[in-house]
């Protein structure tokens, strides 16, 4: 359910499709392409991800080891990380999100082909924790609106496209959506001092972080923080709530969706890396904005 607020129309695009593999027409492609890099939500209400009913007994919160939030998969290496399963029941859910992976990697691929040969996958995640009622620190806190930052995976820049879907057989996931990314910038950014010099190098020495932390990964993640630390923002900036139900499928660039996870249990997230130049429109992207609003380089994508 949408509520209906001014800003619904600009935040959501659906799409009428109920299979993960192409071909798709024209007209879903580009509507595709144009509303996920315009800060967009694609939903896809019937698009959903079927399971086999060994499959369905993984839907519990048991299999999640403690102190793990999700249970990743990392297409390529083939690992495993914060199940509790062991055995069969451990090579159950390995497959299911194998299989999760393979689904979303077909459909970007007709989805939105301009991307292919550009998309590079990140972790498969699987979430069979209740949202609602976890403690957790304000910077940790993803009931608070976004934007997506790493501390220590900086991206230089490089698109961060998630795609989502609600294995729930009863229960909707719900979100809330923000602003567009360029206000929400314009909001925090004048009070944001750049990096101070050979910050990035002493990161990088400390094992803080595992790559070059750029200026462009600085600012995000010092939007990211103050936007969660600010509870007046919270409250009042420009936002929607959307209820993500049984079966639904729904992608975003989570790099500039402003989002705030707030119920539901039970759902699969595959993530996609995507070059700024590998866009339709890369004055689109957070790296773009960002430059334009700051008046200087930040990063070499």
């Amino acid at each position: 359910m949408i509520e209906a607020l001014d800003i619904a129309s600009s935040v959501v695009e659906a799409l009428d499709i109920a299979c993960w593999k192409g071909p798709f027409g024209d007209e879903i492609v580009n509507r595709a392409v144009r509303a996920l890099e315009a800060g967009m939500v694609l939903y896809a209400p019937q698009l959903s991800f079927e399971l086999s009913e060994s499959e369905a007994r993984l839907l519990s919160a048991n299999c999640l080891a403690p102190q793990f939030r999700n249970v990743s998969y990392r297409p390529g290496a083939g690992a495993l990380q914060g199940a509790s399963s062991e055995g069969v029941e451990r090579d159950k859910l390995l497959a299911m999100m194998r299989r999760y992976y393979q689904r979303v990697s077909g459909l970007l691929k007709s989805l939105c082909p301009r991307y292919v040969g550009a998309l590079s996958p990140g972790f498969t995640s699987y979430r069979p924790a209740r949202i609602d009622g976890r403690a957790t620190s304000s910077r940790d806190d993803d009931t608070r609106l976004h934007i997506d930052a790493f501390p220590s995976r900086p991206m230089k820049g490089t698109r961060i496209l998630r795609v989502f879907t609600n294995v729930n057989p009863r229960m909707p996931r719900s979100w809330r959506v923000g602003e567009p990314f360029e206000q929400a910038a314009a909001r925090f950014l004048p009070a944001i001092r750049p990096p101070l010099p050979g910050s990035s190098a002493l990161l990088r020495l400390l094992r803080v972080v595992k790559d070059q932390r750029t200026p462009y990964d600085h600012f995000m993640l010092q939007i990211h923080d103050r936007m969660k630390a600010d509870q007046q923002y919270q409250r009042e900036a420009p936002q929607v709530t959307i209820d993500f139900p049984p079966g639904a499928t729904w992608a975003c660039f989570t790099d500039s969706v402003s989002h705030a996870a707030m119920s539901g249990q039970f759902a699969f997230e595959q993530t996609f890396h995507l070059p700024v130049s590998s866009m339709r429109d890369p004055e689109n992207s957070p790296l773009y904005i960002l430059e334009r609003l700051s008046g200087r380089r930040l990063a070499s994508e």
